[in-house]
């Protein structure tokens, strides 16, 4: 079975700014997020997220499809949506996150991060 993992950037700059994980591949992103990230925001800090976190919106995330989502910032969203779509395409860039891992899950997450520097690095 497959792992998961939360993966943010940050909006200004697109560096990673957030990296919790891994989690198996049957938890839905909404979940992961409530678990841990949803708790280190600040009163006022949102983040920027595709329509599965829509049940967080307007309060914790901005979303596609909120009902507070101003047409006129819809670019600039899409934007920053697409950058963090860039960074995951680049994490399936290295092979062993492509391939089956076949060892512990907790050393798939130390592998997780390294990726994840490189890529920063790159």
């Amino acid at each position: 079975s497959g792992l998961r993992y939360e993966v943010c950037l940050c909006i200004l700059t697109g560096d990673i700014v957030w990296i919790n994980g891994p989690f198996p591949a049957s938890y839905h992103d909404i979940t992961i997020f409530r678990s841990s990230l949803k708790s280190h925001l600040a009163p006022t800090e949102r983040t920027e997220a595709d329509n599965g976190y829509v049940r967080e919106a307007p309060r914790h995330c901005k979303t596609p499809n909120s009902f507070t989502n101003p047409e006129e910032t819809e670019f600039m969203q899409q934007r920053v949506r697409n950058r963090q779509e860039t960074i995951n395409k680049r994490f399936k860039d290295w092979g062993i996150l492509r391939q089956r891992y076949r060892h512990n899950s907790v050393d798939h997450g130390d592998a997780f991060r390294a990726v994840a520097m490189l890529t920063q690095l790159s």
